[in-house]
């Protein structure tokens, strides 16, 4: 944050320096300080953890993207201050000012045993959509994932991410056979990546048609699969049903209505199993 005020600060051409060029902005709009637009670090309130729109997700518990993109505004929107060191300060209006000029989004992959889709963690921080939101021309920015878990660092965009994660996990028969053989677990875990997977619809829109329409073909449409995951967690597989038909309802996943009514007939068919009915 001091080095960020100091480019702020400095006696350039607005051309040359564009740290400066926005916080002048900032400042006008806001009625503050140029040091005090400069805030570019913001994170949680002090003992607060997450955006909670991975919770919301997972829990299905949400409206739609607005209600999404306002959580993590409201929850990440608390400035680092070099000039009030320990101090978290909510400064709404500053951080949503800050990612409105945004045009690239970046995280960084630095585990290869923690995957994009293994955790809601990646997604709980994507900010793609909320800087669409923001922007005056509403243009999505350009989101880049960098994988460092081996020496060979690369730079990938999100979508690639994903597409390379879908492909060598969820859709991946080693990985899927793999979690089916440890049992009950193993299910809920391929559901798990399922949804998260879903997680990045939402909060980037970065995830590809074909990932959920093989997803299907893999799980649902092959009624040997399908019988399999629901002898072994019927819980589980009612949640992958679920997702399913959230994915195609949110307007991430076009489908056939063929394989529609297919999920909706496997849900109550599930639903009666778990009942006993």
């Amino acid at each position: 944050d001091r080095g960020i005020k100091m480019a702020a600060e400095a006696d350039e051409p607005l051309e040359m320096n564009f740290v400066r060029k926005h916080a002048i902005q900032q400042a006008e709009d806001l009625k503050i300080s140029i040091r005090e637009a400069a805030c570019r670090v913001f994170s949680n309130s002090a003992g607060s953890y997450s955006a909670n729109v991975g919770l919301a997700i997972e829990n299905g518990g949400w409206e739609d993207e607005n209600q999404l993109q306002e959580q993590f505004l409201t929850r990440k929107g608390f400035a680092f201050n070099a000039d009030k060191p320990g101090m978290m300060e909510q400064q709404a209006d500053l951080f949503k000012s800050a990612l409105k000029t945004v045009d690239v989004t970046f995280q960084n992959l630095d585990s290869s045993e923690i995957s994009i889709t293994d955790v809601s963690h990646y997604y709980d921080s994507d900010p793609t959509k909320v800087v669409q939101g923001l922007r005056d021309d509403k243009k999505k920015p350009m989101s880049m994932m960098a994988d460092t878990t081996t020496a060979n660092a690369q730079v990938r965009t999100l979508s690639e991410t994903v597409r390379l994660d879908a492909r060598t996990k969820l859709l991946n028969p080693k990985f899927y056979e793999g979690m089916l053989s440890t049992g009950y677990e193993g299910v809920r875990e391929i559901q798990k990546r399922l949804r998260n997977t879903m997680g990045w619809s939402a909060t980037a829109g970065e995830v590809d048609n074909f990932v959920f329409e093989d997803a299907n073909d893999v799980f649902i449409n092959d009624e040997e699969m399908q019988q399999r995951l629901l002898d072994t967690n019927p819980n589980a597989f009612r949640d992958m049903v679920t997702t399913f038909l959230e994915a195609n309802g949110r307007g991430y996943w076009e489908t056939s209505e063929e394989n529609i009514e297919r999920l909706q007939e496997l849900y109550a068919e599930v639903e009666d199993r778990i009942e006993g009915v």
